[in-house]
């Protein structure tokens, strides 16, 4: 088998709402062979990757896997289970996949993951190990467990981080990575906070370089009376000396700018001791520091937002003997432990073997080939940094007032709204003025110490962080999230519109562009993914309202967590044939995603007179609020007697009902999208956004006065039925691309006063034959004559093959040749159409370009201005 493509879903997607991957994969003739024709297959697999024995299949049986192996089960379902498998064995915990036939030998496999690269990776894993089966090649899987291993520390989100993320998606608020490396965002909008580890957005820059300045650090704690330990930066040997002596000894030798402990030479008690530890540094570090050894045991206070968070003892790795094992065996025998990996990837750090441990245990009389008697215990370094594998023993309960404050003290002189605070003392239940001193003060502290201590409780410091970073109510902005075939983009922009009269600053995604606070950011159709974070990871804004199409669903899943309001406008057909969507069950379960990804308190907005919107209902587990036409609508009465609201028509009124409670809110006519109530399917729209609006609980009479204010121009609504008067005809300029849509426009323009309906039609060239012939026939049956233009882009077709397929359909329902004009371009087909209309006639524009065409529109009125002026002159 060979690869064709990955696709990397992050969020929630049309397979799943776990983070997925999509692998394409052609079998190359394998696709009717199972498992058990294959000559030794069954055996080697197993024998390659044991854990598949664990693996259970179709109704969770216990060994499920390993029996449809020998019953015989097919290469694709294998290659699912190996991805999983490969994932598991680096300790990735993973379970959810499956196999899908696209034609012939070509399928797609869907595996869940957590890494994208180490994803990537397993799925060539698996691949590789079954063609070298089916091949009768040896595979090294040792070799390739490594490689995964690599590219999995490169990768891996550290265990405070990972504490913080998921202490935030406890609370419900979502994350967000940033980038490829540690930047995470929790929440969306305006109550959002990026994070890097420990280090937040609110943390001070000139605070952590202070932190990172030793000697600097020293002296604003000292010069808040705090005790710290005596110490000056060394310039030369001579200097080293001088100060050595003036502090005495025993002293410490360290980098000025280092971390983690690395560099770290303590308890030189002379001169040969602390002129043979500065050659060794200065080979390595520039500024080097010198400061008074302080005797005692190792604390990292941990304080967040000003207070102490917890405390723990940091105990310096060591080994036990056993009489068989040298020094460097006994380490690696720690090492493998699979608590321990290489830096912050895991909750406590691999022994590393480095000049700091070799002179340490030399200090001792012991080298790395030493076998040390039974039960003799052998420190392996001065510091318990845990980042060089290092322990700590959690000791919160034991630290004493006068510690506390002297903490809090100095979290405020450096300015550090989290940091770590390295104590050397006897006993951290006394005060350190009597028996101890500040070693540091360190920014981005790893809390991995107190969220695992080796002993003693748990401290939840994640859980601090999150009280600091969300002090208010407030983590993220209410997310609205729209989709359906027709009337995404109207709704979308008209409950942006209320919500600005709200009083919200709105980041919108729409087919017209991205905006904020109704400032256009970016043109085009942002309706994927990419376009929503545009929005969600903006900081102006606290209301996200998403027009979220199909295509991006499919092509990325959604960008977001969970809405609070998913609105399904209508389900018809439109799209068919693209994209792995055959027919309009297919498209109805793409756009369930939006109503399915909704929180558990929010609610999804439903058109209770569409059947296939109707036909979603079993996968929706938040509150529905359905809107109608119908008062008795049987879907929208059974709903009012649990959920509470529900939205419908009533003598010429949108009216809303919450349970037994009945408000008339607005006259129809009285809308603005609907031209005093000609529009049909915007009072649609109006009902949907009114139905999320009440979801959202804003006021009636806010939700009133925005549907009055909100229009079919350009200003409101740009390319949705935009009326333009000049030389006594109309121009409308209208999005209108399925059949539904034409339907429902044309069933609005006929109720204009008007003497000809002249249009000018066109259909994206991905519209399947049918689709497009239908609508040159529904043309056909409301236009006085035809213009067929077609799309720049063609989207595969050739030119005038749309043209053809319009003019055929419109021809089918009897309508007169000689009333068609076939001019590809649109531009030139809207001049002349505007060039030979007649007083009274009404000229609608289906258009892929808006831009362009509104322009000859203006022209025409600024001629038309002109004209009037001149003559007025005259």
């Amino acid at each position: 088998m060979k690869i064709l493509d990955f696709k990397v879903f992050d969020g929630r997607n049309i397979y799943s709402h776990k983070s997925c991957i999509r692998m394409d994969l052609d079998l190359e003739g394998y696709s009717e062979i199972p498992s058990k024709d294959i000559n030794g297959f069954n055996k080697e697999l197993v024998k390659i990757i044991p854990e598949l024995k664990n693996h259970h299949c179709g109704d969770n049986e216990e060994n499920g896997f390993i029996k449809r192996l020998d019953e015989g089960t097919y290469l694709a379902h294998i290659c699912e289970h190996v991805t999983i498998a490969v994932q598991n064995m680096i300790g990735i915990n993973v379970s959810y996949g499956k196999a899908r036939e696209v034609f012939g030998d070509v399928y797609y496999i869907i595996y869940q993951f957590q890494y994208k690269n180490v994803g990537i990776e397993a799925g060539k894993t698996a691949v590789d190990i079954i063609n070298s089966i089916i091949s009768q090649k040896k595979f090294n899987m040792k070799t390739r467990i490594n490689l995964l291993n690599e590219v999995l520390k490169n990768e891996m989100i550290g265990p405070s981080t990972l504490s913080i993320i998921n202490e935030a998606k406890k609370r419900g608020i979502p994350v967000t990575k940033i980038g490829d490396g540690s930047l995470f965002q929790l929440g969306y909008g305006r109550y959002s906070k990026i994070i890097e580890a420990t280090i937040t957005e609110d943390t001070s820059t000139v605070a952590v370089d202070i932190a990172c300045d030793k000697v600097l650090c020293k002296e604003m704690l000292k010069r808040q009376c705090l005790p710290v330990a005596r110490g000056y930066k060394v310039n030369n040997t001579l200097d080293l000396l001088f100060k050595a002596d003036s502090i005495g000894y025993p002293v410490v030798l360290k980098p000025q700018f280092g971390n983690q402990g690395k560099g770290v030479f303590t308890n030189l008690n002379n001169e040969k001791a602390v002129v043979s530890a500065y050659c060794i540094l200065s080979k390595k570090y520039n500024d080097i520091i010198i400061e008074k050894y302080i005797k005692g045991k190792d604390f990292r206070v941990c304080v967040i937002d000003g207070e102490v968070a917890a405390v723990a003892e940091r105990i310096p790795p060591f080994v036990i003997g056993n009489g068989i094992n040298t020094i460097e065996e006994l380490i690696e025998c720690i090492n493998r432990s699979p608590k321990r990996g290489e830096g912050h990837e895991k909750i406590l750090t691999k022994i590393s073997i480095d000049e700091g441990l070799l002179s340490y245990i030399k200090k001792q009389g012991y080298c790395l080939n030493t076998v040390l008697d039974d039960g003799t215990k052998v420190i392996l370094r001065e510091n318990a940094n845990l980042s060089t594998g290092g322990s700590a023993v959690d000791c919160t309960e034991l630290i004493c007032e006068e510690n506390i404050e002297i903490c809090r003290r100095a979290a405020k002189a450096i300015g550090l709204n989290i940091c770590g605070i390295d104590i050397c003392c006897t006993d951290i239940s006394k005060p350190i003025s009597d028996n101890g001193a500040i070693i540091e003060v360190n920014a981005a502290p790893g809390i991995r110490m107190h969220q695992f201590p080796s002993k003693g409780k748990t401290r939840d410091t994640a859980s601090a962080v999150v009280d600091m970073l969300f002090k208010s109510e407030k983590n993220s902005v209410p997310v609205i999230s729209i989709s359906g075939t027709n009337g995404k983009t109207t709704t979308s922009r008209l409950i942006a519109h209320v919500l600005a009269l709200a009083g919200y600053n709105v980041g919108m995604t729409t087919t017209g562009g991205i905006y904020i606070n109704n400032k256009c950011i970016q043109r085009g159709d942002t309706t994927g993914p990419m376009s929503a974070l545009t929005v969600l990871t903006n900081k102006e804004i606290d209301a996200a309202v998403l027009e979220t199409a199909r295509g991006g669903i499919i092509r990325a899943g959604l960008a977001y967590d969970l809405a609070d309001v998913g609105i399904i406008t209508n389900i018809t057909e439109d799209h068919l044939g693209i994209d792995g969507i055959e027919n309009i069950e297919d498209l109805a379960d793409v756009k369930a995603l939006v109503a399915e990804a909704v929180k558990d308190q929010g609610y999804v907005v439903i058109n209770a007179d569409d059947r296939m919107s109707l036909s979603i209902l079993n996968r929706i587990k938040s509150k529905i609020i359905f809107f109608t036409k119908d008062k008795n609508n049987v879907f929208l009465r059974e709903s009012l007697k649990y959920v509470g609201y529900g939205v419908y028509l009533e003598n010429n009124s949108i009216v809303i009902q919450n349970k037994n409670e009945i408000h008339p809110l607005i006259k129809v006519d009285k809308i603005g999208i609907t031209l005093g109530g000609k529009l049909i399917y915007n009072v649609e729209n109006a009902m949907a956004a009114c139905a999320s609006l009440i979801a959202l609980g804003i006021d009636y009479s806010i939700i009133q006065k925005g549907l009055i204010s909100f229009s079919c121009n350009e200003e409101c609504n740009p390319g949705r039925f935009n009326i333009y008067k000049f030389n006594n005809i109309t121009v409308v300029l209208d999005y209108g691309h399925n059949i539904e849509g034409y339907r429902a426009v044309l069933e609005g323009i006929k109720t204009l006063k008007h003497k000809r309906l002249v249009g000018i039609i066109g259909v994206p060239g991905d519209r399947s034959d049918r689709s497009i012939i239908e609508i040159g026939k529904i043309s056909a049956k409301y236009f006085d004559y035809i213009y067929i233009k077609e799309d720049k882009d063609r989207r595969g077709r050739k030119a005038g093959e749309v043209a053809k397929l319009l003019e055929r359909g419109a021809l089918s329902e009897d309508f007169h040749s000689k009333s068609i004009d076939i001019i590809l371009s649109e531009k030139e087909a809207l001049s002349k159409a505007i060039n030979v209309a007649k007083s009274g006639d009404i000229i609608i524009i289906f258009f892929e370009n808006y831009d362009e065409l509104v322009n000859i529109v203006k022209d025409k009125i600024n001629e038309e201005v002109k004209t009037i002026s001149d003559e007025s002159m005259a």
